[in-house]
């Protein structure tokens, strides 16, 4: 009803505007009427509208157009100015991957030039290869999400397997060592525990950030080795060598007469009987603590090898070393003698334990796989960055 009463107002007023209208012309004296009817006048209106209302239309699908393509365009240069950024940090983390990956090659290498130091040989290629294989879940997904790194995590992988594999090298190189020092009548956790009493030095952090922590697989290793360089070089300090070329023992240690007055007495080491100016041998590497005269024992020479382990070597006839002076196993240390209390040419050896003097029979005993062990564990320490044995580290 109220649309019906709408359109018959339009019409109402449009039949108001639009009447007949006459209009007159004069020309050359006559006058003409010319008259336009309301329904030409309202044809034209309707033509009219209707041209405007496309022209409108027209115009303002084309506004709508440009605008649609304008924010398309806008959506795809940011799209494209994303691309580029994402592509930037593609490149930049590329490169830098790279270059860590080529980091950790010259580190692998060296890393495989630790392997044939500790552990006596090289990896071969088909321990590479098979370690490859051997790559976690983790790492293989990662290769699989990111091809840019699954180098690198190869690498990181290789790396974990080593340090696994040298931590087992160092725990048995560890329990060789630690039954070669049994075999000396020695516990090997109590004389080891000297070897780290006496160290120090400025405090250099190993990390830049103070929280950063080893990863567990390397804190594992650096313990495993850390012990077996503990105990190799408590080894070696353990005085094996004979101290002269001569077999012939006067007096063992322990309770025995003394030779002077015939009363008990305790023999705090062992005598060798042997010719005038027999060359006397260092039985370990250390440092002379003591070279000159000593009461009772004449000529002296007394050298410190570590770990609380001492060897004194008595009544020479000449000394051929000087206090302060650091010495390998075999090195000459004077000539046979009579010096001091003594009754005849020979060598007091003796062996002494953080100052208590202990049996030399069981290092001048030892048996050749103990010797050996000795041997390798002395032959490793030569290596370069590896100090020699017998002295406090600072």
């Amino acid at each position: 009803m109220h649309k019906h009463n709408t359109g018959t107002g339009f019409k109402a007023r449009l039949d108001h505007m639009f009447t007949d209208r006459e209009f007159f012309m004069r020309s050359h004296g006559q006058v003409r009427f010319l008259t336009i009817s309301a329904t030409l006048q309202k044809r034209v209106f309707y033509s009219v509208a209707a041209a405007l209302a496309f022209w409108l239309v027209i115009t303002l699908a084309m506004m709508i157009n440009q605008l649609t393509v304008t924010g398309e365009r806008m959506a795809l240069a940011q799209k494209e100015a994303e691309v580029n950024s994402t592509e930037s940090r593609v490149s930049s983390y590329k490169a830098s991957i790279e270059d860590v990956a080529a980091d950790l090659k010259q580190r692998q290498d060296v890393l495989d030039q630790m392997t044939e130091q500790f552990v006596g040989e090289s990896p071969a290629a088909a321990d590479q290869k098979q370690n490859d294989e051997k790559l976690s879940e983790n790492t293989r997904k990662i290769s699989a999400a990111f091809p840019e790194a699954a180098h690198l995590a190869k690498l990181e992988a290789r790396q974990i397997l080593f340090a696994r594999r040298l931590t087992n090298a160092a725990i048995q190189r560890t329990e060789q060592a630690a039954q070669a020092i049994r075999k000396f009548g020695l516990n090997p956790d109590k004389l080891s525990s000297n070897a780290t009493n006496a160290m120090g030095g400025p405090l250099i952090p190993f990390f830049k950030e103070q929280n950063q922590q080893l990863h567990p697989t390397l804190e594992r290793l650096n313990l495993a080795l850390q012990r077996m360089d503990a105990l190799e070089r408590t080894l070696i300090a353990i005085p094996s060598g004979k101290p002269s070329s001569t077999g012939m023992i006067s007096s063992s240690y322990g309770f025995r007469r003394d030779p002077f007055t015939g009363g008990s007495a305790m023999h705090s080491g062992m005598d060798f009987k042997g010719p005038l100016g027999q060359p006397i041998l260092a039985a370990a590497g250390g440092r002379v603590t003591h070279a000159g005269w000593k009461s009772g024992y004449g000529k002296c020479v007394e050298i410190t090898h570590g770990n609380g382990l001492m060897t004194r070597y008595a009544h020479l006839s000449r000394i051929g070393v000087a206090t302060g002076q650091k010495i390998e196993q075999g090195v000459q240390l004077g000539a046979m003698g009579s010096t001091g209390r003594s009754t005849g040419t020979h060598l007091h050896f003796e062996v002494r334990l953080n100052g208590r003097a202990i049996n030399p029979r069981p290092f001048l005993e030892a048996n050749s796989d103990v010797l050996k062990i000795k041997a390798i564990a002395r032959q490793r320490a030569k290596t370069p960055n590896r100090s020699e044995s017998g002295t406090s580290r600072g």
